[in-house]
């Protein structure tokens, strides 16, 4: 099987090529400086020459506060790229699968919002992500989306290293602590997507490590196994204000994971534990 992953330089596009090499799959990363998906000739030449099985789009537009002024760039990569990545997977017969986020909801209430319920993004970039979504469901008759939230893996930035930075130089953080979502390591989101890439259960999932928290707790947590003496102050979002708007409650059900027969990933502490060795791993 051969798959094409866009957005390699991510963390995400990153961990799923080497989980596709793992399975033993020819897994081919493209990064913006091989491919510019806003260029529409560019991607179909690219898709036709390469002419995958598989396409596992991981390539966004992911500053969230930068997109509220930056409309232009990020309706262009993450809603026009993402088009003709599709009108090239239909030419080329490769199956489709397109990374989605929590953002495409308005994060309202406190249950975990279904595969069915109706998105409704209260920030730019989240808009453009379900427009990425609509473009494909108008496009293709079988596709994957999977919505994932708050990732971390080992190439690239996250929470989970700022915190660290962060806790070189202070004893005290101020952290927000009434927004809740499940924290994803990048790894363990890698291996379901291989799993799946491989079968014909195609629709809308939702896929994140199990269990959820707010980011003061997984703040907290993170000093906690990474022995860091750092006290924790959870303040509200009212009193750390960005550009744009962010859902208070990520939390997503996975049931549909499990329906399909795939296994759920472990819950986000453990998922935290290795992934904090795994940044040991690389130090030495």
């Amino acid at each position: 099987m051969k798959i094409l992953v866009t957005g390699y330089n991510g963390q995400l596009g990153f961990d799923v090529v080497r989980e596709g090499r793992n399975w033993g799959y020819d897994t081919i990363g493209v990064g913006r400086e091989d491919l510019d998906i806003t260029k529409e000739a560019d991607v179909r030449n690219y898709i036709n020459q390469v002419n995958p099985d598989a396409i596992i789009h991981c390539a966004a537009y992911t500053a969230v506060d930068k997109a509220e002024d930056d409309k232009e760039n990020c309706w262009n990569v993450n809603v026009e790229g993402t088009k003709y990545l599709a009108i090239a997977a239909k030419e080329t017969n490769s199956k489709f699968m397109y990374i989605s986020t929590d953002y495409v909801f308005n994060g309202e209430g406190k249950e975990s919002f279904l595969e069915t319920d109706p998105p409704n993004p209260i920030g730019y970039y989240g808009l453009t992500k379900y427009e990425g979504e609509k473009v494909i469901d108008k496009l293709l008759e079988s596709f994957f989306i999977i919505r994932i939230s708050w990732v971390f893996g080992i190439n690239g930035n996250n929470f989970v290293k700022t915190m660290l930075n962060l806790s070189n130089s202070n004893n005290s953080l101020n952290i927000v602590g009434d927004q809740v979502g499940s924290p994803t390591y990048t790894f363990d989101l890698a291996r379901l997507l291989i799993e799946m890439i491989q079968t014909d259960k195609y629709g809308i999932y939702h896929a994140t490590n199990e269990g959820k928290c707010s980011w003061a707790e997984f703040a907290t947590e993170i000093f906690k196994l990474s022995n860091k003496n750092v006290r924790v102050n959870s303040i509200t979002t009212e009193e750390y204000p960005t550009r744009a708007l962010r859902p208070k409650n990520s939390s997503m059900s996975k049931q549909k994971i499990i329906d399909n027969g795939f296994k759920p990933l472990p819950n986000w502490q453990n998922a935290l534990e290795r992934y904090l060795n795994e940044l040991k791993q690389e130090v030495k």
